[in-house]
């Protein structure tokens, strides 16, 4: 997994992605809707000039999308692994109170958008060496495990995406092309907020090596990150 591409990079999850697939000596194309305003990107820019390139992605603008192979092309010749991390949650969401505007941005960002972007970059994917695709879906996403009316639009995206993961896995497998949704953990981010349990480092080492590890037998699974699988 040495041309990698990162959607959401800029901070959380995403960054740590960036930053572990630098150390381990990968070259990437990190993707954040603000540029200008992703400070330890550019940081980790100036320290690894001819392995990390900084792309302007709105994943919920198409023009975007479709401007995402050429740039990708350009950095990376090929994609080896697309990691689909970009996402948004709506805090605070009980019953009745649930916006319209809320669930459209939600499934804009969470569920169209990694579906868009990988069918996009399928022809680089193709290129790859093991090609891999990542999609950072959730556990609340799990119709199974659903009890609480509450985060709907984030957990309805979620599961959204679930879907795309699995049909995305049967249409790119006969191509050698392995797509995983996985679960991060309960992330000590901005979007975790307090009483979140595990590192975003942590996370980003453990899902790495799990997608790593991945085969064809794996494509469409949804699992954690600590390689459990979650029912749907």
């Amino acid at each position: 997994m040495q041309r990698c591409l990162v959607t959401g990079a800029n901070r959380g999850l995403g960054l740590a992605f960036v930053t572990e697939l630098l150390e381990r000596g990968a070259r990437v194309l990190a993707c954040c809707r603000d540029p200008a305003h992703a400070g330890v990107l550019d940081a980790l820019r100036a320290s690894h000039e001819d392995r990390l390139a900084i792309q302007p992605l709105d994943v919920a603008d198409p023009d975007a999308i479709d401007a995402l192979p050429a740039a990708a092309a350009r950095h990376l010749q090929r994609v080896d692994l697309l990691i689909n991390n970009a996402g948004v949650l709506v805090s605070g969401e009980r019953f009745g109170n649930v916006m319209a505007a809320s669930l459209a941005e939600s499934f804009a960002v969470n569920a169209s958008a990694p579906l868009l972007i990988t069918q996009a970059l399928a022809p680089l994917l193709a290129l790859g060496n093991k090609p891999r695709v990542l999609c950072i879906s959730s556990q609340i996403a799990s119709i199974a495990q659903s009890a609480r009316f509450r985060t709907m639009s984030y957990a309805m995206s979620k599961a959204a995406l679930n879907m795309a993961v699995k049909r995305l896995a049967a249409e790119l497998a006969p191509r050698g092309i392995v797509v995983l949704a996985v679960h991060p953990g309960w992330l000590k981010t901005a979007m975790g907020g307090q009483g979140a349990t595990l590192a975003p480092g942590d996370s980003a080492h453990a899902l790495l090596g799990l997608i790593e590890r991945a085969g064809i037998e794996d494509a469409g699974k949804f699992l954690a990150y600590d390689g459990a699988e979650l029912p749907w």
